[in-house]
């Protein structure tokens, strides 16, 4: 055991009580947060629009703060970009999360403010951290190096102490000097904004270190460990980290991804699944068992829950008392960085509500609905998983779009496809694929009944490498940058299609 393992897990249980209070009493803490932001943003452009000062109960909040999505807040943030103070929150904030964003070309920036770093992303690292240790207390983490597989950071040029980059490269600007000893690899390296030269350079310096745990996204996590074993001529990774216990995932469901990095680990390891966006760090799992994360309710944000079906029509809410489980809900949150009332984007359901846990299961923006099928995300994870094990495939990534009526033929979902390992048969992973979305979703069961509006789903494998090219053409390669999984209509497809050569 390491010397520093004992205390790391005395420090661990002193902080568990903490914890336990607010998920014990978690409407208690939320209200506690809310009045901490209103009293805070009382003093802002905005709280004095909406008159913040007035108001003292969540019922009167929510009256007189109508839902904002980025366009309703850009007109704030351009002014706070250029350096105007007391425009969304009262105290500076002089970083920026870029955004990369997957519904349009733009990007987005979101405050990140002292505040939210302490009270919010910070606070919930060591939260996490303190829930590992509690169930792992002989855990050797810190006697090691944390890999984060992160994005790139540039300065803005807008005003000399505005900035802004990736959330991973503002977190590591801002970072406590402890957190360099404990992080790999240097932050000149860590800061490259070439995702390709930055993918061979973490491969030749972290794979002599001593890597204890791993984050990123797990399509750039998994190009980055295959560099490392090329690297180091290894079979698996565990022969180049030994010690290697730990990887935190989020950003995209690990679904289709675990059986991959079991077997290029190589070994056993914990995987934790967190909920770390732009706007903020939302949940985590506090046990690699449980199924869903604990959301963390008294870390800065306040939380509101809209049920998918009234985004087009009331924009109505519900808060922790009145949520249901598994019930899709988009998830609205106001912020120590001057976001009010935000609606994320994200499209969440609770798999506990004692505690609250919560699982992401897609994008408000990003489902197909063409025929009334209602296809989700989480629905599209589950049948890929299925798929694969059928038939021994391995998927790196996908995007699906509807094909509409024509006057030839009906309806159908067409797929494109990275494969890892190939199927033993597409036409076989295609029917696997077809049944397994009508095991998870009864609507598009109903319109797959006798083709009747929906066929069997058009599935094409794309050469290896497409969608990294794909990214780099809209110079969104590294990081939290993603392809979108589904989309209502062709665009993303259209596009990856003409650049693969698929007609």
């Amino acid at each position: 055991m390491n010397l520093l393992s004992p205390l790391i897990s005395k420090l661990a249980r002193l902080r568990s009580w903490q914890i336990d209070n607010w998920k014990n009493y978690p409407v208690l803490a939320q209200r506690a947060v809310l009045q901490d932001l209103v009293t805070a943003g009382q003093y802002t452009v905005f709280g004095k629009k909406h008159h913040l000062s007035k108001l003292f109960t969540v019922k009167h909040f929510k009256e007189h703060v109508p839902i904002q999505e980025y366009a309703d807040l850009l007109p704030y943030i351009e002014r706070m970009l250029h350096g105007e103070p007391n425009v969304l929150w009262n105290s500076p904030v002089h970083w920026f999360a870029k955004s990369s964003g997957t519904t349009s070309e733009k990007s987005k920036f979101i405050p990140v403010s002292e505040e939210s770093l302490q009270y919010n992303h910070y606070k919930a690292s060591k939260d996490i951290l303190t829930n590992y240790y509690k169930n792992f207390p002989s855990s050797n983490l810190l006697a090691g190096k944390g890999l984060v597989v992160g994005g790139s950071h540039q300065v803005s040029k807008l005003e000399d102490d505005i900035q802004y980059g990736d959330l991973s490269a503002v977190l590591i600007q801002n970072s406590p000097f402890w957190g360099q000893w404990i992080r790999t690899p240097e932050l000149s390296i860590a800061l490259m904004d070439d995702w390709e030269n930055k993918i061979e350079m973490l491969a030749q310096t972290t794979s002599q270190e001593n890597v204890t745990s791993l984050a990123g996204v797990p399509t750039w996590t998994l190009l980055l460990l295959k560099r490392i074993l090329e690297i180091r001529q290894k079979e698996t990774i565990r022969e180049v980290w030994p010690n290697l216990e730990l990887y935190f995932t989020g950003g995209v469901s690990f679904v289709p991804y675990k059986e991959q990095f079991d077997k290029i680990i190589g070994a056993p390891i914990n995987y934790i699944e967190i909920y770390n966006a732009s706007e903020g760090f939302f949940a985590g799992q506090t046990h690699p068992d449980e199924e869903g994360m604990t959301l963390f309710t008294e870390h800065g944000i306040f939380y509101e829950f809209m049920p998918v079906e009234e985004y087009y029509g009331s924009k109505r809410t519900v808060g922790l008392r009145e949520v249901e489980l598994g019930k899709q809900y988009a998830i609205v949150i106001t912020t120590s960085g001057g976001l009010w009332r935000y609606l994320v984007g994200d499209t969440i359901r609770f798999t506990s509500l004692n505690p609250y846990r919560i699982k992401v299961s897609g994008r408000l923006k990003h489902y197909i609905n063409a025929f009334g099928e209602e296809l989700i995300i989480d629905n599209a994870d589950h049948a890929i998983a299925r798929a694969c094990e059928v038939t021994h495939a391995k998927v790196s990534d996908y995007t699906a779009a509807p094909v509409y009526f024509s006057d030839n033929s009906n309806g159908a979902h067409e797929w494109l496809i990275e494969f890892d390992q190939p199927p033993d048969s597409l036409q076989a992973f295609t029917v696997a694929l077809d049944d397994a979305l009508k095991s998870v979703n009864s609507d598009y069961e109903a319109k797959r009944y006798k083709d009747i509006a929906l066929r069997l789903p058009i599935v094409h494998a794309l050469p290896k490498g497409v969608f990294a090219e794909w990214l780099a053409s809209k110079n969104k390669m590294g990081g939290q940058h993603k392809i979108p999984r589904l989309s209502n209509d062709r665009d993303f497809l259209e596009s990856i299609k003409k650049l693969s050569g698929i007609t």
